[in-house]
């Protein structure tokens, strides 16, 4: 991860907007309330009055004001965009494309909740738009944010593990019974069920780890009685050859866990999709851990990535690498596990 010679004391006050104020906003707000000598929260967006309501009572027990609430984003961006330096959506996922794309033109950073976009199209747009506008696009995974995926990709860069031939990937959750009745059970909205939720860190994290784009992708999917993807699983091949396998399971028992394992010519590596390890296999008959320093909170890192003092960890190009993946599973499972190219 590349540093500079400046430190977090250094990172001025930025004035931020929060976009959207659901029960995971509301948990990114109670970290960033304890960040006051670096973060201000000016203003919100967020249509639901009972959300919002319970937006304030975080503010209320920390004893600070509560910001104002403006529905409409456009509207907002006309009134206190000259005064915001930031944004932090946190919607669902079909709407992270338009706001973001407003929120970038408008001349703000952005931070974006995870999946960064719906398809592929939209995530080259945001591309695009980062480039023309000059300004930040970072994207809330927690694995290419963590200290334990950068290293992993720096090991598999650095040639030390030698030529990359298999990743195999998994995870599994109770999110069937847990998402009952909510929008990531909606099509429209979600843009796919747990493979594009939860998984979306899979997804993620393999697009990240795996260094380009995918060449052919064969998948299945199953909505086990919704109208959501809940179980699938999908085969890919790298530009480079390395053969991928991922398996997502969204029915399971009470819990949810992961694993990924990249196995390479001089040894293997093994991570969680939120990076929540890194252990090594080489030159020995069992996994050691690699020692990397303390993860920070995906808002802390956007502040320093936003100073200079470290670089973007997760970039929209890994979204669109991940997008790209994702269309692939879906068309391939439209057609049976039939083999899909990337162009």
């Amino acid at each position: 991860m590349t540093t500079t010679s400046k430190t977090k004391t250094e990172i001025n006050k930025v004035e931020t907007v929060i976009v959207g104020c659901g029960l995971m906003a509301r948990e990114h707000i109670k970290k960033m309330l304890f960040q006051l000598d670096t973060t201000n929260i000016s203003v919100v967006c967020e249509p639901s009055i009972e959300a919002y309501a319970e937006t304030c009572k975080l503010f209320i027990d920390a004893g600070i004001k509560p910001p104002p609430n403006e529905t409409n984003l456009d509207k907002l961006l006309a009134t206190y965009g000259q005064n915001l330096q930031s944004a932090f959506i946190i919607t669902p996922h079909s709407l992270h494309y338009s706001q973001t794309k407003k929120c970038l033109e408008a001349g703000l950073d952005v931070l974006l909740e995870k999946p960064m976009v719906m398809n592929a199209k939209e995530a080259q747009e945001l591309v695009n738009t980062r480039n023309d506008t000059g300004k930040l696009l970072v994207v809330a995974f927690q694995g290419s944010l963590s200290p334990q995926i950068r290293k992993a990709v720096e090991m598999l860069k650095d040639g030390s593990m030698g030529k990359m031939l298999n990743i195999i990937g998994w995870t599994w959750q109770n999110w069937k019974s847990e998402k009952q009745g909510t929008w990531r059970m909606e099509p429209d909205l979600a843009g796919g069920g747990f493979f594009f939720d939860t998984g979306a860190h899979l997804l993620n994290t393999v697009a990240d780890l795996g260094l380009e784009d995918y060449e052919e992708v064969c998948a299945w999917l199953d909505n086990r009685e919704t109208k959501v993807d809940i179980v699938g699983a999908a085969m890919g091949k790298l530009k480079s050859g390395t053969m991928v396998s991922l398996t997502a399971c969204g029915d399971a028992k009470e819990d949810c866990l992961s694993d990924i394992r990249v196995y390479c010519t001089n040894g293997i590596i093994r991570t969680g999709m939120w990076g929540e390890r890194l252990e090594v296999q080489k030159g020995v008959d069992h996994f050691y851990p690699i020692q990397v320093p303390s993860s920070l909170g995906v808002w802390q890192q956007f502040l320093q990535v936003r100073s200079g003092i470290i670089a973007n960890p997760s970039p929209p190009e890994i979204g669109l690498r991940m997008a790209k993946l994702w269309d692939a599973i879906k068309e391939s499972s439209r057609q049976g596990g039939k083999p899909v190219r990337i162009q």
